[in-house]
């Protein structure tokens, strides 16, 4: 029998599409950040590779059955799920917060721009009672990063969204979001691509989610690495924007 409190979990769910070279290489990071006083549940999302990733995915669940548990929580420490045809990047992420089971959520892409050792930051406002979700801005604090026409258009988005929610983002494109999972569970989610961006933060807004937004370390990667956003899906988020903002 265990004493003491119990044990808070954060789960990390990671959508993958197409990433075989970087996958393995984000769990690991995943798996060594430091988290202090919480334990972790992975959660992974393959949205109908073709490049060989779910053929990796489904040889590391088999695996993964064999992990066991993680202590004292009873929780399965990893989930590994999968999409029969390509959805995209919010229907992966709907998929992976319903199979989420612990007391916090992230979002944590695949592809190595995002480092898993600021969770150690962000969920400090989380655990104190200071917030319901914690944004992780890759332009507080610093010199702006990436490339010039992502950052324009980045910016452009999180003012437009600011004018309709009333928050005062530096980045409300970023991948890093934290919630409490029974903030983000009372939220009915419907964009299947990155429209999830604009969508969650105009639906946070209104069900009066208090908000702490903490800078980021990023190192930002060329379609020609893989990155898959495009114009199209920044004249969606717009969309998007006036949709569930308005």
């Amino acid at each position: 029998m265990r004493n003491g409190p119990p044990v808070k979990v954060l789960s990390v769910v990671i959508p993958v599409y197409n990433e075989r070279d970087t996958w393995r290489e984000l769990l690991g990071r995943v798996e060594a950040a430091e988290l202090p006083g919480l334990a972790r549940q992975v959660v992974l999302v393959d949205d109908c590779s073709r490049d060989g990733t779910r053929e990796q995915l489904r040889q590391f669940a088999d695996e993964a059955r064999a992990a066991g548990k993680i202590d004292g929580t009873g929780l399965d420490r990893y989930r590994v799920l999968f999409h029969e045809r390509n959805r995209g990047k919010g229907a992966a992420l709907r998929t992976g917060f319903a199979a989420a089971e612990g007391d916090l959520v992230i979002v944590q892409d695949a592809d190595l721009e995002y480092d898993p050792c600021d969770y150690a930051r962000l969920v400090g406002p989380l655990l104190d009672g200071r917030a319901d979700v914690v944004y992780g801005s890759r332009f507080r604090g610093g010199q702006p990063k990436g490339y010039l026409k992502n950052y324009a258009a980045n910016r452009l988005l999180t003012f437009l969204s600011n004018l309709t929610t009333g928050w005062r983002l530096t980045d409300m494109e970023t991948c890093y979001k934290m919630f409490r999972r029974d903030v983000l569970a009372r939220l009915r989610l419907e964009q299947d691509r990155f429209g999830f961006e604009p969508e969650v933060t105009a639906k946070l807004a209104r069900a009066g989610a208090r908000v702490v937004e903490l800078p980021i370390s990023y190192r930002p990667r060329g379609h020609e690495e893989g990155k898959k956003i495009g114009w199209r899906d920044g004249l969606r988020a717009i969309w998007c924007i006036l949709k569930y903002g308005l």
